[in-house]
């Protein structure tokens, strides 16, 4: 990401200071793009949903053909004791990652080799009132059939980066995707839901867009508080129509969404309550 400039990185067994080099030119990841990573969060000692990332980032290893080196365990041990080499105030960003690095007899099909790091990066949390505003994109999520959906793939982010170009060309700070039989799938960045008259709606996981750890613990704080949570198919009018809209991603939990293209919302009570909800469970998991 390196937004900033206090990273660590972990490779070769061992934590180094700043972004270290990691990768060799003729490695298969280099050159045919076989990475994949995850991303989750270190805030005020607490590693949210840490584990389950750490087993995410395995099983997009495995869908890219690369063998796994170390269990989902190892890596968030190891990703804790470099969050320890931070101040404690600092809010830190984890990515674990692999990369391809020697192909079989055709080169093109990785031979499951794989190289490992960890990167560590202090990226502030973004103000809870921090608004996004979307326009539509010409562009598209892809299907299983022709990408993979069921990885957190660097290849698929060229992709997403084409949607942002577009949005920031328009004046807008994100695109609002749909999949190719043009049903909203999520942003360019981020999974999204919408609320109507109270109840939560959010695009059904349909193996076109990765359905976020985040995500699915809104879901289940939103359920746990006696909130109506829907996963279904949404148009653009129904996000037009919706009373809020919030995105969810791993990097700063919940964004509110304050415009779709002519279309603006207020940063409602669903909006608060949904973050409320997230740091609340957070604390007590890290108490025990």
């Amino acid at each position: 990401m390196a937004v900033g400039s206090e990273i660590r990185t972990y490779f070769n067994g061992t934590w180094h200071e700043g972004d270290v080099a990691v990768m060799r030119a003729a490695d298969h990841g280099a050159w045919l793009a076989s990475t994949v990573f995850d991303g989750a969060r270190f805030v005020d000692g607490m590693a949210p949903d840490l584990l389950a990332h750490c087993q995410r980032v395995n099983r997009s290893a495995r869908a890219l053909l690369l063998e796994p080196t170390h269990s989902a365990e190892e890596i968030m041990r190891i990703a804790l004791e470099g969050c320890a080499l931070f101040p404690k105030d600092a809010a830190i960003y984890i990515r674990p990652m692999y990369w391809g690095i020697d192909g079989n007899e055709t080169a093109v099909q990785p031979d499951g080799s794989a190289g490992f790091a960890i990167s560590l990066e202090a990226v502030p949390m973004a103000p809870p009132e921090a608004a996004q505003r979307l326009c539509t994109t010409r562009f598209r999520r892809p299907t299983l059939e022709v990408a993979v959906c069921n990885a957190k793939a660097g290849c698929l982010y060229p992709n997403n980066g084409r949607m942002l170009a577009e949005a920031r060309a328009k004046g807008f700070d994100n695109a609002l995707v749909t999949d190719m039989l043009g049903n909203v799938a999520e942003t360019a960045t981020a999974n999204v839901f919408m609320v109507r008259d109270g109840e939560v709606f959010t695009p059904i996981a349909n193996g076109t867009f990765l359905s976020g750890i985040t995500r699915a613990r809104h879901i289940a704080n939103l359920r746990a508080d006696g909130v109506t949570v829907h996963e279904a198919v949404l148009t653009y009018d129904d996000i037009r129509g919706a009373d809020e809209v919030f995105l969810s991603g791993n990097l700063n939990k919940v964004t509110p969404v304050s415009a779709f293209e002519e279309t603006t919302y207020a940063h409602g009570p669903v909006t608060k309550r949904v973050l409320e909800l997230y740091w609340d469970w957070a604390r007590a998991e890290a108490a025990g």
